[in-house]
């Protein structure tokens, strides 16, 4: 398995494992140990790229707030620390399902601090900003970034949900090593961004790849989530969504099958196909899903067929898709 690199040197394995929906967004909190052993069974399938951020909390089964999703990963990685790459993020808060931003230079600082506390590590490998604060201007958030990289304490920095003109500004400052923004089959709308990346040098790290899982055509009309599940208000389970989406998922389905994969194989390869600097970092809490998404590396797509699937995406009927909580004003 061939690995990638993000920005200059930032070498981690062509996908990567999200880990929020450990603790957070998909119900009911997935138990410590059992979440701890399916990281660590992540490290040994091959994944060295691990996601997280401060914010990634939720409730228990009982009720009871969950651990800290940072708590979580670096429990689970702490053997295999010189190992792996942990990327972790700071300027957002949830409340009631809606974003708290806040990229404040003080807010930075005791952030860092308090992420490094809870994964037990003196450094992280990659830092973002979770969100873009209007209220802070990208030059500011970037020259904190370089002082934290000169102090040690993180070694890359990154923009999550970046457009041209923040990303141009903030890399002006301090080089962006790698953008994480929204991206699948159903969420192509930060394509316009790529000749960016290539002119920066600026690597692409796609989240909910697989459309929070709609992707993965696990999933049928009818489907029901508990309210603590964003995915019961996401618009693409609804009952009307599987009809409109009956062509695409017919067509990832049929390519699955020629291919001798799954269709979430086939939604990971057909953008890790497409540019050599896009990381995939879907997240599951199962063992056998995390090990299904790493195979999608050895899938192969042609040039040619990843250009007939864009174009068919082009012209296909969709429903809507989740694309993001919203903001508090």
């Amino acid at each position: 398995m061939k690995n990638r690199i993000l920005g200059k040197d930032l070498e981690v394995s062509p996908i990567g494992l999200g880990c929020m929906g450990f603790s957070h967004a998909y119900g009911a909190a997935t138990d410590e140990d059992t979440a701890i052993n399916a990281i660590r069974q992540a490290v040994e399938m091959g994944y060295t790229f691990f996601d997280t951020a401060e914010c990634y909390t939720g409730e228990k089964a009982d009720g009871s707030i969950s651990y800290n999703n940072e708590e979580l990963v670096g429990k689970a990685l702490a053997p295999y620390r010189n190992q792996v790459k942990v990327a972790t993020k700071f300027g957002v808060k949830h409340e009631n399902r809606q974003l708290v931003l806040d990229s404040r230079p003080e807010t930075i600082k005791a952030s860092i601090e308090g992420s490094l506390k809870r994964l037990g590590m003196d450094h992280v490998d990659l830092y973002y900003q979770h969100r873009i604060d209007p209220n802070v201007e990208p030059e500011e958030v970037a020259v904190v970034m370089s002082g934290l990289i000169k102090e040690g304490k993180i070694l890359h920095w990154g923009i999550s949900e970046a457009n041209e003109e923040y990303l141009r500004r903030a890399h002006e400052v301090c080089p962006v090593t790698c953008i994480q923004n929204r991206y699948s089959m159903m969420a192509r709308w930060h394509e316009n961004l790529f000749p960016v990346l290539e002119e920066l040098n600026i690597g692409y790290v796609a989240f909910s790849p697989l459309a929070n899982g709609i992707l993965s055509d696990a999933f049928a009309k009818g489907e029901q989530f508990d309210k603590a599940d964003y995915r019961s208000a996401m618009p693409q389970y609804s009952d009307e969504a599987f009809e409109q989406n009956r062509e695409l998922l017919s067509l990832i389905r049929n390519l699955a099958e020629e291919k001798n994969a799954t269709p979430a194989q086939i939604s990971l390869s057909w953008m890790l196909c497409k540019k050599p600097y896009i990381v995939p970092i879907p997240g599951s809490r199962k063992v056998e899903r995390i090990r299904e998404n790493l195979g999608a590396v050895e899938i192969s797509l042609t040039a040619e067929e990843v250009i007939s699937i864009d174009e068919k995406l082009n012209h296909m009927e969709m429903s809507a898709v989740f694309g993001g909580s919203p903001v508090r004003k």
